[in-house]
């Protein structure tokens, strides 16, 4: 009867209930664990029709048969409940039977997880282990979950995927064999229908144990997850070739498409980083670089984040960061290279670029409907943010630049490099010309890089890196000792520029945008969130090979400052006196070298214009220490710092010492507070190694400042030029680096880095 089914539910929902907040726990099973298979075999709702009137006689008897210890209500009890349950309707059995089913998979999933735990106390796990084995082998759970993985119901159906998931990373890990209906399911689903609900459920879990396999940083990593991609490498393929070989209009359910792309992107992402972090390798891990039909998708009628994710994907492929937020902590600081990676890499760069080439940007629409954390849909009464998409705008910057710095590395031609330079870098210009408002001023395109890079500081980085790196493929063997300028070398400055991929512009708008404060850079060199070290070192070392070049944007900058009605000797902005102090300096030195003729070589030096450096860029999860304040308000610790990169050829074998020690961040936040700020702090440096006069002792007097230094009697900053303002911010971030060296406080050798730095300075003492 229906009154019988619902008592026998509810007396299996209080079992399970106090099963749950047991393990829960992590508390030991007391008695045989074999008389809970009964309640937790997942068929049990659909069978309860037929044991309802067994189990409603050992009610009345007042115990529970096969649960240890477990007693029903007495006849008394039975016989009060209310006559109304009898008319209940069938809709409140169903409801009752689902959430037997969820509670069911829920204790399951829970029992999995004590099982890998190392904080479940021994025994219990023993325990745990027992009931779960018993399950697979005479339950046969497996099969029983991935039936329910095609119930209507999304909740069942995704417990039903989560606890399969867990079930199957259980088996890996007890060296017991992966489930065989398990492998059938996926291999058939997989091959013959890239588009089904099926297909996204078996990409899920796949994804959820590779996750399981990476976070868990045991010996067998890499045996345990070769175990579970075996069976499914030629599979991965067929699914590749026929999830992206079609066009989307042939698929019947474009909502399961959707579901597919990005589950399958996720996949491919840990696929790929299991080849480089765990020297995996299978030719499902080649796809994405040697068959890139994917790029077809970013044409596709598809929601806006599943072309950012693909974006992404190909961004962290050219950048070698697949899966770097799961293998960071496994990872050694110094790997083997990868030659046949390397050539993978130049072949999907050479695709991208052919695909940029076809039109690629002009149909990847970057809308400005933003999505957010919990959907894209705009709240009533919220004011929607303008704008375009700029995750998807950096992404596409970043992966144009990276492809043709892999491109330049591997060619030999400086025409082929000339040409592909201009063609490709016009397409990205072109693509991000209506997105960046105000839009780019034709004086210096090389400003692109910062405008669009403005909020994420390690692809900003990573595409100035790129950018030099072209820069010197293109000038390689046209280097002169003395620093001048070579006709030859200026008609290459001049291309570079024009295709906004000038070195020095890029590292002096960088400057801009931090306001020249030498604390930013300090934050970056000892943090190892960005590649900011390689970058610096491989530009100092081009800085003092070509110093003339440099002098000749410096004084650009000075003369696009003139021309929009900048006085560089006037009073600067509050940002600037919050930011970075500023010193003496003679009138020579401050003021604009010439106008319109400043840089006779720049033909875009007439049409100058340079955007105000109001934007402060800072270091991804890092703290700065401000020039002032009470220091109270300073951060006790800069950066938490695990590996970073040595900062020359003759260091890179050296690691960070003592890197996560708290005291040693916060020591290093302290002696960061007392840095020099102005020209008055300069004698406690007096230690330090003295990198020559900045300014001639003879201009002091003549200048508007008052006897302490840098604030003049109205209380105003002066700005000053370019050149100075850059070699004051290198001044003191040498200054710093030394000081920190002293006292034992840096977190790696930098003697390379300060040798650099003063080869630098020598130049300015020429000057």
């Amino acid at each position: 009867t229906r009154y019988v089914l619902l008592l026998y539910l509810f007396v299996v929902q209080e079992i399970l209930d106090q099963l749950y907040k047991k393990v829960l726990l992590g508390a030991i099973l007391e008695d045989d664990v074999y008389g809970y298979i009964h309640y937790l075999n997942p068929d049990l709702s659909e069978q309860a029709g037929y044991t309802a009137p067994s189990l409603a006689q050992s009610h009345v008897n007042g115990t529970l048969d096969g649960v240890p210890g477990q007693h029903g209500p007495s006849s008394n009890e039975l016989t009060t409940l209310p006559e109304t349950r009898e008319c209940a309707k069938r809709h409140f059995e169903m409801s009752t039977a689902r959430e037997v089913k969820l509670l069911q998979l829920t204790v399951i999933d829970v029992m999995l997880s004590r099982v890998l735990s190392a904080e479940t106390e021994t025994h219990a796990k023993e325990k745990y282990r027992e009931l779960i084995k018993v399950l697979l082998q005479s339950a046969e759970v497996d099969s029983k979950l991935i039936c329910m993985l095609q119930n209507p119901d999304k909740l069942s159906s995704h417990m039903a995927a989560k606890c399969l998931s867990s079930l199957l990373y259980f088996q890996l890990r007890e060296k017991m064999t992966l489930s065989n209906p398990w492998i059938i399911f996926c291999q058939k689903h997989l091959s013959e229908s890239s588009g089904s609900s099926e297909a996204a459920h078996c990409l899920w879990i796949l994804t959820a144990v590779i996750k399981e396999i990476f976070r868990d940083t045991h010996s067998r990593q890499a045996e345990i997850l070769k175990q579970l991609l075996a069976p499914f490498d030629i599979t991965f393929e067929a699914f590749y070739n026929s999830l992206f070989s079609q066009h989307f209009g042939n698929f019947q359910n474009p909502s399961n498409i959707v579901n597919s792309l990005v589950c399958f992107l996720e996949l491919l992402e840990l696929l790929i980083a299991s080849r480089i972090h765990l020297k995996l390798h299978f030719r499902s891990q080649r796809m994405l670089f040697l068959k890139p039909h994917a790029l077809d998708s970013l044409a596709w009628p598809v929601p806006a984040f599943v072309k950012r994710k693909l974006v992404i994907v190909i961004k962290k492929c050219l950048l070698g960061k697949m899966g770097e937020d799961l293998c960071r902590g496994s990872v050694p600081a110094l790997m083997t290279p990868d030659h046949l990676l390397d050539s993978d890499e130049l072949a999907l760069a050479d695709a991208l670029l052919h695909a940029v080439h076809l039109g690629l940007w002009k149909e990847l629409s970057v809308p400005g409907k933003p999505s957010c954390f919990g959907g894209d849909e705009v709240q009533p009464g919220c004011r929607p943010r303008s704008g375009p998409d700029h995750v998807t705008l950096r992404a596409a910057s970043l992966i144009t630049v990276k492809s043709l710095e892999i491109k330049f590395q591997n060619c030999t031609s400086a025409t082929e490099m000339k040409v592909d330079l201009q063609k490709f870098m016009a397409e990205l210009l072109t693509f991000l010309k209506p997105h960046l408002q105000p839009s780019l001023q034709l004086h210096n395109p090389c400003e692109w890089l910062s405008r669009v890079f403005i909020e994420q500081d390690d692809d900003m980085l990573e595409a100035a890196k790129a950018s030099l790196s072209i820069y010197l493929q293109l000038t390689r063997g046209g280097d002169d000792a003395s620093g001048s300028l070579t006709q030859e070398n200026e008609a290459w400055i001049h291309y570079t520029h024009r295709n906004g991929c000038n070195p020095h512009c890029i590292f002096l708008f960088l400057l801009k945008n931090i306001v020249f404060d030498s604390t930013v850079l300090l934050d970056f060199l000892i943090s190892s969130e960005t590649c900011f070290l390689e970058y610096f070192v491989k530009y100092l070392k081009l800085l003092q090979k070509d110093w003339g070049h440099f002098l000749s944007i410096c004084k650009f900058f000075d003369a696009a400052e003139s021309q929009r009605g900048v006085n560089t000797r006037g009073p600067v902005s509050s940002l600037v006196q919050d930011r970075s102090t500023s010193h003496t300096v003679p009138d020579a030195l401050a003021s604009p070298v010439g106008h319109r003729n400043a840089c006779p070589w720049v033909p875009w030096a007439s049409d100058a214009s340079s955007e105000s450096h109001s934007q402060v860029v800072m270091p991804k999860e890092t703290h700065t220490v401000p020039a002032h304040g009470p220091p109270s308000q300073t951060p006790l610790s800069l950066v938490d710092y695990g590996s970073s990169e040595d900062s020359d050829e003759e260091a890179t074998n050296q690691h960070l010492a003592n890197s996560k020690q708290t005291p040693l961040c916060q020591e290093m936040s302290r002696e960061i507070q007392r840095l020099p700020r102005t020209c008055k702090d300069q004698n406690r440096l007096s230690r330090e190694p003295q990198l020559g006069p900045l300014l001639p002792q003879e201009s002091a007097p003549s200048l508007p400042f008052g006897a302490a230094g840098d604030i003049a009697p109205s209380g105003t900053v002066w700005e000053v030029g370019v050149l100075f303002r850059t070699v004051k911010c290198l001044k003191e971030l040498q200054g710093a680096i030394y000081r920190l060296q002293e006292k034992g406080l840096f977190p790696y050798n930098p003697a390379a880095l300060l040798k650099l730095l003063k080869g630098v300075q020598a130049k300015c003492d020429e000057v």
